[in-house]
């Protein structure tokens, strides 16, 4: 017969170096899966983003719903990247970045006080939204208007921080690394198969069958050197020499340390710098104390020291591709004003409610559960 069991007091009970040590296990699982699968992890985040633009109008309270996936994902994404930074900083030969990889990525490395400061403020960026959908459903206008105003103050006082840290160097979009891609394990995997298929083939094959079975022109084939082992790369095509010679030219930038990517303000230019930062939290606090929602007032000034920003930086520091990439992205960023205030609602409004009668009723739907976010929310047209 079989024993009986012990009383409940007298089970071995799992000591609380256990119980602690098991949630660090759990999340180094996770941490492995996700570098090991990048790519679907990123399909993944792809689809649960675009799952979150058909939500609004849905059902009840569908784009606090909608808002709240997404700034899950948009926070679950950074932490991914982190791991996955740490992880192709492992790797024995480093990708190609771009200038604004380089950049971001030195200054992560360099100081904790940015790396912690731009977590913050992508954190920010991320549930902005979120955080005044919530304050607008407990608190009414009025506490929304507060919120607003305190997430926009938040940004500043971050963007200012980092222009401090970063020696008065103007700051670059998105603030963090963006993620990069590491190469599948599966992929090693079967190019080593491949390798080894080869070699017995070239053991036991002779050079007439091997001739025969590849298929390829001789300028496109690798040749593997036999002593060393180490491979050539395959030869250009012959009539497209001059692409092939210009994809391999560097630039200026390919060979400048990464602080140099980015000139130092001084002057003038400084002060741009600060009324860009400046902008948007004077542009919130205008529209917080207004109390006509079509008046120009907020608009107009939000809008002027946007332009002033512009209009002091000296066209000298736009000598880089980085900068010149930001300033095109900011110049971009102004459409944005489209969409805002006063000339959305008494210029833009209109024009979209035209198109959205014009467009078929799926396509007119979702345009207006988003105009419904765009005359609501402050951060839904926020750039």
């Amino acid at each position: 017969m079989p024993a009986p069991a012990a009383p409940a007091a007298q089970r071995p009970r799992p000591s609380v170096g256990q119980i602690l040590s098991m949630p660090p296990q759990w999340l180094a699982m996770y941490d492995d899966f996700i570098t090991k699968n990048a790519g679907q992890v990123s399909q993944i985040e792809s689809a649960l983003r675009s799952l979150t633009y058909i939500i609004p109008g849905r059902f009840r309270d569908a784009e606090i719903a909608s808002e709240s996936i997404h700034s899950f994902v948009q926070l679950l994404s950074l932490y991914h990247d982190s791991l996955l930074s740490r992880a192709v900083s492992r790797l024995p030969a480093a990708p190609v970045r771009t200038a604004h990889a380089r950049y971001t990525r030195f200054w992560s490395q360099r100081s904790r006080a940015y790396r912690r400061i731009a977590m913050v403020l992508q954190m920010v960026i991320y549930t902005e939204l979120l955080c005044e959908m919530a304050a607008k459903r407990r608190g009414g206008e009025r506490a929304r208007w507060r919120v607003v105003v305190l997430i926009e103050g938040v940004k500043a006082a971050c963007r200012l921080l980092l222009l401090r840290v970063t020696r008065s160097r103007p700051l670059v979009t998105p603030v963090l690394p963006e993620r990069e891609a590491i190469p599948d394990n599966n992929d090693n995997e079967e190019e080593e198969e491949e390798e080894e298929e080869g070699g017995l083939l070239l053991e036991g094959t002779s050079p007439h069958s091997l001739s025969a079975m590849d298929a390829k022109p001789p300028h496109e084939r690798e040749w593997t050197m036999p002593r060393t082992g180490m491979s050539l790369p395959s030869l250009p095509d012959p009539g497209d020499i001059s692409s092939y010679l210009l994809g391999r030219v560097l630039t200026a930038d390919d060979i400048k340390p990464a602080n140099k990517l980015l000139n130092r303000l001084q002057g003038a230019s400084r002060a741009a710098e600060v009324l860009h930062i400046l902008a948007p939290l004077v542009y919130a606090v205008a529209l917080a104390r207004s109390r006509d929602r079509k008046s120009w007032t907020p608009w107009v000034v939000g809008l002027a020291v946007d332009c002033a920003a512009r209009q002091l930086r000296d066209a000298g520091l736009r000598t880089t591709a980085l900068e010149r990439d930001e300033w095109q992205r900011r110049g971009w960023a102004m459409a944005w004003w489209t969409m805002r205030g006063a000339f959305y609602d008494n210029v833009t409004g209109g024009v979209v409610g035209a198109v959205t009668r014009r467009m078929p009723g799926f396509v007119a739907g979702i345009l207006e559960d988003y105009e419904y976010l765009w005359e609501n929310y402050y951060f839904s047209t926020s750039a």
